[in-house]
């Protein structure tokens, strides 16, 4: 069995809680692209943990977990990342967690770039986390990147890093004025970060072949969301990776195994992190009572999330570029307090309806239509089966599904991991 869980909107949708939840079923977990860029939040019995790298999965203790050849790795906070893990009681070692040989080492020099590139855009700036991700991702283009593989073949990566060095410094110096980086800085970043990983590093693609042919289930984990996929997202203000499902078997290292399944993952609402177009959002007082209620606030870096009402507009479309068969719905807790909730169902454009996605320099100009339901004025994060929740939710859930046309087979009604409702 070969699952994927995917991001159906802009990316912070809850996918590493479902993660979580769903991995007990799974014999691997695999991140299968993009970096430490975003964050999936996790709270179980040990409490909460925020994974930028490590996938969601290596919080079970009988689940392996594999980064794939479709990531892009900063060693240095993957380093932090594995010793708050296991300061907090996480067991990590070479048998429960595999660094794909093929994946891409985020550099310190990548992350400069990206501070500066922000700097240099000012008002115009694609709001990026500055985590190094669009840099290291175009040096992996430009074939002028470090692989994780290469920390195993020390005396050839010494031979590569002077040129790589001479030609990133044309950049930092030549086009931004800025202080370069130096060969001895890159060999004493990989001594101290790199080569303490050497015993995870191996082929993931051959590994997880061999889990498929012995009948493991595998669970491939997405970052972000179908709206900041570089080919089918809001470009250019989305990720600089493939976030759909269809990348998944590519992006782990295994393009020979075909998806059984694609679970989507979806918020009760709408949010959005960073810049770039967002059709249904709220400003004023009803973002700010939004974006408290559900605690928007982004894992990976902090800022205020944008919120607005569930979009249906985008969400079709997100469903249709992950191919999702089901779908999971996040947060639904958060709309307790409100008497009255909106559904963005249509854009209006140049005065004309528009109920599929638009190419996304036209959104905008595009204005959300909205339609009012009736909300629920009672607590719900105590409900565990459909029964249990009221029929204004259940009707919520219905209209949702009804828009969307995908089942909604999950309903997430708290953080914690026991805290949702299988309908």
């Amino acid at each position: 069995m070969l699952t994927s869980i995917v991001g159906i909107n802009w990316g912070d949708e809850g996918k590493g809680r479902m993660v979580d939840l769903l991995s007990s079923d799974y014999d691997v977990v695999c991140r299968y692209q993009g970096g430490n860029n975003a964050g999936h939040t996790v709270i179980n019995e040990r409490g909460k943990f925020i994974l930028n790298l490590l996938p969601s999965g290596i919080l079970r203790e009988n689940v392996a977990c594999v980064m794939g050849p479709g990531m892009v790795v900063d060693i240095r906070h993957l380093a932090g990342e594995m010793r708050r893990l296991r300061e907090a009681g996480v067991k990590i070692s070479p048998e429960n967690l595999k660094i794909s040989d093929r994946a891409v080492v985020t550099m310190p020099y990548n992350v400069a770039q990206d501070c500066l590139e922000e700097e240099r855009l000012a008002d115009k700036k694609f709001g990026s986390t500055k985590r190094g991700i669009a840099p290291v991702y175009a040096d992996k283009y430009l074939k002028k990147a470090f692989r994780i593989g290469e920390l195993k073949e020390w005396d050839r990566l010494k031979k590569r890093v002077p040129d790589i060095v001479d030609w990133k410094n044309l950049t930092l110096q030549g086009a931004y004025g800025a202080e370069g980086t130096s060969v001895e800085e890159i060999l004493h970043y990989f001594e101290q970060f790199g080569l303490p990983l050497s015993d995870y590093i191996t082929d993931t693609g051959l590994y997880l072949s061999e889990a498929h042919r012995q009948g493991k289930k595998i669970l491939f984990e997405a970052q972000l969301g179908a709206l900041r996929d570089i080919d089918f997202g809001i470009y250019p203000y989305t990720s600089s990776s493939n976030t759909i499902a269809a990348y998944a078997p590519i992006g782990a290292g295994v393009p020979n195994l075909k998806l059984d399944r694609t679970i989507g993952i979806m918020k009760a609402y709408s949010t959005c992190v960073g810049e770039g177009p967002f059709t249904a959002e709220y400003f004023g007082e009803k973002a700010h009572t939004l974006r408290e209620a559900g605690g928007e606030y982004g894992a990976a870096t902090g800022r205020p999330r944008r919120v607005g009402p569930f979009d249906a507009v985008a969400s079709r479309y997100g469903i249709r570029m992950q191919g999702a068969d089901e779908i999971a719905l996040t947060k639904l807790d958060v709309l307790s307090g409100f008497k009255e909730l909106e559904i963005c169902t249509a854009y209006r454009l140049d005065g004309k309806k528009l109920t599929e996605f638009p190419f996304p320099d036209l959104l905008d100009s595009c204005e959300p239509v909205f339609e009012t339901v009736q909300g629920w004025n009672r607590d719900i994060s105590a409900c565990r089966k459909k029964g249990d929740l009221p029929k204004e939710a259940l009707a919520y859930i219905a209209r949702l599904e009804e828009e969307c046309a995908c089942k909604i087979r999950y309903v997430s009604v708290g953080a914690e991991r026991d805290a949702f409702v299988e309908m």
